[in-house]
């Protein structure tokens, strides 16, 4: 078994979303469920298909990011890999709807944070073993912290 990694390529503030799924029907039913979000999210879908034509498969309302989505799944290259790159919107207001979709087996993540995936590869193929997301804690939230989290969950409207 050879092991990598495959750093995420886009823009420092991009949200996206990485996953695993096991059919084709993915494509399709990751666009319905996006869409489904409301008018103001745009998004970039791109699905490694795992068996027959090998396709990466790819969907989307943005070309742009649908190319980025497309550009990232090549990368990876990890059958029955899905990733899913998202603006104007935040992958916790879809992120349970994602789950959903029938076909999605596991989410690896769903950040803006720099990301890199392990990857195996073997005779079979390639597989994510896991992510790399973000650093490692500098520390532990003082009471202060504490206070500036609340606060900014009621911000943005995620606490009332």
């Amino acid at each position: 078994m050879d092991l990598s990694l495959v750093t995420v390529r886009k823009p420092e503030d991009l949200n996206m979303i990485l996953g695993q799924s096991h059919f084709i029907k993915t494509v399709e039913d990751l666009h319905e469920t996006l869409a489904q979000a409301g008018g103001h999210l745009r998004f970039g879908i791109a699905f490694c298909e795992s068996s027959g034509p090998r396709l990466v498969r790819r969907s989307g309302n943005d070309p742009e990011l649908v190319g980025l989505a497309v550009e990232n799944a090549q990368a990876i290259g990890a059958g029955h890999s899905f990733i899913v790159f998202l603006a104007g919107g935040f992958p916790v207001s879809v992120l349970n709807a994602v789950k959903s979709v029938p076909e999605v087996c596991r989410i690896f993540c769903a950040t803006a944070n720099p990301v890199e995936v392990v990857v195996a590869e073997t005779t079979l193929g390639r597989g994510i073993l896991g992510v790399i997301d973000g650093g490692t804690p500098l520390g532990v939230e003082t009471e202060n912290d504490v206070t500036d989290r609340k606060a900014f969950l009621r911000t943005v409207g995620y606490k009332l």
